[in-house]
């Protein structure tokens, strides 16, 4: 499909180099921020709880080769997105990438797409942070607590993009130190340094990775259902690009983000994943707790389930916050377009789409309900299609880029002034939109996964029909 504005592509972005966005919201956040935007995102539940059974499916070495091919493709979008990221520095930036080097219809898709993927995570991590206060307050019920984390997270969102920025950075912070200390404190007592003590024979090195099964003891198809599940891990990356609108200096600071970005979650995924299969026997890891809580209780970390207990809230509502503020964008970039209503697109002095921020919550709290009134309807479809969205977000990125650079250089473009050029072109953004699609073929094959396929193309489909109906005249007419 041609790019609807292909001299776009051509021409450098004046906001490249200006201290506010043309849109009017602030470019206040720096390169730390932007890292910890994307660490936030990523790193929650799916590493602190659900890594047990990723290692108990694919097997020790089966699970860290899994984890090293997603952050494989993981480096391949988002070296896609640092082009794209500079290209279009604007808020919300998935959606603009998708309508200006694809189509407005398909930046249409991709938007609510992406904005119902983190309206439900959102309500989901407020329910799961409930149910985890209650093994401090156990009379305290789930709801209460899900308003209070609710009004948290809104309140950091609604300061400003620096208060937000600066947020999220901290509740990083905690994560990534748990990360660090399960691999350095784990590793040195798999050399059989233990200074804290614990109880028990401990495994030396990688005694554990090899099983009585084999190398890959549920056969290389767990391995290959668990890739697909990593994808999912490591969704948030790209959130470095709906920051993009909101930070400054953007052709020097997203370049540094995103290999900052990728190197980090390679060696913490990775490392921790590592850790944890060499300590933990996989017939045995994540059946009854956390993983980390296990390691850090066989190294002898005190307290080690209360602690990981703070740790996995936080990291609950780091993914909360970054799923907030990326919700807020989407809509606020939507309504800039003119394909949402103009309100979602007012600020405050401080430049915050608040409309659109107070509806993106109540998308949120709709989602948090429906999980809990209809649980196997409404629910259901809302989860699949957010796990779809990961996915289908990843390959609008790298079709976008795709077009985009394919328009720049046949407008007369000249790669070598590009502030930051992905390498390899065409071969990176084939590559990954290509395995992107293999993912999708592989949830088909899964049992557990293909209502994914069934309710998330049904979703774009009406996407793209409500776009064509609605807007779709005045689309044509501006081309």
């Amino acid at each position: 499909m041609e790019p609807t504005t292909p001299a776009l592509a051509a021409r450098p972005d004046p906001s490249l180099s200006g201290e506010s966005s043309e849109s009017g919201l602030r470019r206040s956040m720096g390169p730390r921020h932007l890292v910890m935007i994307a660490m936030g995102g990523v790193i929650g539940s799916g590493l602190f709880l659900s890594s047990g059974y990723t290692i108990s499916q694919a097997g020790p070495l089966g699970a860290v080769i899994a984890y090293i091919v997603g952050a494989f493709v993981v480096y391949l979008v988002m070296a896609c997105l640092g082009e794209l990221a500079i290209a279009y520095p604007v808020s919300g930036a998935f959606h603009i990438y998708a309508a200006r080097s694809i189509g407005p219809a398909t930046g249409f898709a991709t938007a609510w797409l992406y904005w119902l993927c983190w309206a439900v995570a959102i309500g989901s991590e407020f329910t799961a942070s409930g149910l985890l206060m209650q093994r401090w307050f156990p009379d305290v019920e789930v709801w209460v607590w899900c308003l209070v984390f609710a009004a948290v997270l809104f309140g950091l969102n609604a300061v400003s993009s620096r208060f937000f920025g600066e947020a999220e950075f901290w509740f990083a912070i905690v994560k990534v130190a748990a990360i660090i200390g399960l691999i350095v404190l784990g590793g040195a007592a798999l050399f059989g340094f233990r200074p804290l003590g614990g109880s028990g024979e401990h495994p030396f090195l990688f005694e554990n990775f090899a099983t009585g099964s084999g190398v890959f003891p549920n056969g290389f198809t767990g391995v290959l259902v668990t890739v697909l599940a990593v994808f999912y891990a490591f969704s948030g990356s790209e959130l470095i690009g709906v920051a993009a609108g909101e930070t400054k200096d953007p052709a020097t600071a997203i370049p540094k983000a995103l290999r900052t970005t990728v190197i980090r979650l390679l060696i913490f995924f990775v490392g921790a994943i590592a850790v944890i299969a060499a300590t933990i026997p996989y017939t045995e890891v994540g059946l009854d707790e956390s993983p980390f809580v296990t390691v850090f209780s066989a190294i002898g970390i005190p307290f080690a389930a209360d602690i990981m207990n703070f740790v996995i809230i936080t990291a609950l509502l780091s993914a909360g916050n970054s799923g907030l503020f990326s919700c807020a964008r989407m809509l606020y970039s939507l309504a800039d377009e003119g394909h949402a209503p103009r309100t979602l697109k007012k600020l405050t002095r401080r430049g915050i789409p608040l409309a659109a921020l107070s509806l993106s919550m109540v998308g949120g709290v709709a989602s948090l309900i429906s999980s809990v009134v209809a649980p196997e309807t409404v629910y259901l479809v809302l989860v699949s299609v957010a796990g779809f969205a990961v996915v289908g977000v990843w390959m609008s990125i790298t079709a976008s880029h795709y077009f985009h650079r394919r328009a720049f250089i046949r407008h007369g473009g000249d790669t070598s002034t590009l502030a930051y050029k992905a390498p390899l072109f065409p071969l990176v953004p084939i590559l990954a939109f290509t395995l992107c699609v293999v993912s999708l073929v592989g949830i088909a094959l899964d049992p557990a996964q293909a209502p994914a396929l069934y309710f998330g193309v049904p979703f774009v489909a009406a996407c793209y029909l409500y776009f064509h109906l609605r807007h779709g005249r005045r689309a044509a007419a501006a081309r």
